[in-house]
């Protein structure tokens, strides 16, 4: 969310919420639901536990909200919630995804092309194909548009960190867009 007065109508509901009030509380929901589901299925990789894990999310939230001591920091919290909660299901199911050591990195220079509207579904099916932390990063940063500082607070990595695994992720999901390319 990069519209000032988004963030702010956003610090204004979270106060509204910490003082009891349903009605934003039903609006944060609202509006963040879609968007943590979609992150939530994208680090399970199984759609039938997203849903479980949402609802934990926000009942998490929900008791959380009155200690959150920043507004502001409302956004990157509540995705700190969700990769808790999807990580202990991680853990649970032994996921079979490589890790970051284990992952295979071409060398090739950053490209300024972009890719059209109509590869969204490429893109997210390579999504998928990439460990959890690398789809973590790209969809906090690409999809959700948080600053790099805020990813750092949500994953509870240091920033050089989140730098670095964007980098990687990048490369990764470039590398899983030529395989997927290479065999069509």
């Amino acid at each position: 969310m990069t519209n000032p007065a988004e963030r702010l109508y956003e610090r204004v509901l979270v106060v509204r919420c910490q003082a009891g009030d349903e009605v934003a509380f039903e609006e944060l929901v609202e509006g963040y639901s879609p968007r943590l589901r979609y992150y939530l299925r994208k680090m399970l990789t199984k759609g039938d536990r997203a849903e479980d894990a949402l609802q934990d999310v926000w009942l998490q939230v929900f008791r959380g909200l009155p200690r959150l001591a920043d507004p502001g920091a409302f956004s990157a919290w509540v995705y700190r919630i969700a990769r808790d909660r999807a990580y202990r299901e991680l853990r649970e199911r032994r996921p079979s995804a490589r890790s970051l050591e284990e992952t295979d990195v071409s060398e090739e220079p950053e490209s300024g092309s972009r890719l059209s509207s109509e590869d969204a579904q490429i893109i997210h099916a390579a999504l998928d194909r990439l460990s959890p932390e690398h789809r973590e990063v790209l969809m906090l940063c690409f999809l959700e548009d948080m600053p790099y500082e805020d990813i750092a607070q949500a994953t509870g990595c240091p920033l050089g960190t989140v730098r670095s695994r964007i980098h990687y992720a990048k490369r990764a999901l470039r590398r899983a867009l030529e395989t997927k390319s290479g065999h069509e």
